[in-house]
């Protein structure tokens, strides 16, 4: 089991790298820019080419099941549900088998109404209670696929 960070823009980094310490994981912080990351043989910065999805592209084509990976990218998480891994939200939102046609969905019509000119809003702030959510979900996460065996 591996955790991989989707991690442009992902505000929870130092609350993975402590879970992932807890429980021995290796960690790969992937990413089109630099970014720093704690010094350690269980922290991996993989750097990828500048580009839409190139990011992700390299997860998902990394990723193993049981491995568990944090993104906000829901077509990634799709991509990491069919290979039998876990996708978690930094607002600690797990993706599902069940949940993430719903997701992909609302996705899609969210692009459809932005590309007709219509302003969102966009997302709601990160949040104090989000990143509580999110160490339990990838605490939850970790020993869900732990009890797999794999």
């Amino acid at each position: 089991m591996r955790i991989f960070i989707d991690a442009d823009a992902c505000p929870v980094k130092d609350e993975t790298y402590k879970v992932a310490a807890r429980y021995g994981l290796k960690t790969f912080v992937v990413s089109n820019s630099f970014i720093q990351i704690p010094r350690s043989e269980m922290i991996e910065r993989q750097i990828v080419d500048a580009g839409p999805d190139v990011a992700d592209d390299w997860i998902a084509d990394n990723v193993l099941p049981g491995d568990i990976v944090v993104t906000n990218d829901i077509p990634l998480a799709d991509r990491v549900l069919k290979a039998a891994g876990a996708a978690i939200a930094p607002n600690g939102r797990p993706f599902t088998p069940d949940s993430i046609g719903q997701a992909l969905a609302q996705r899609s019509i969210m692009e459809h109404i932005r590309s007709t000119g219509e302003i969102t809003g966009g997302p709601r702030p990160f949040a104090v209670a989000d990143r509580s959510r999110f160490l339990q979900a990838l605490d939850e996460a970790v020993n869900r696929e732990r009890r797999k065996g794999r």
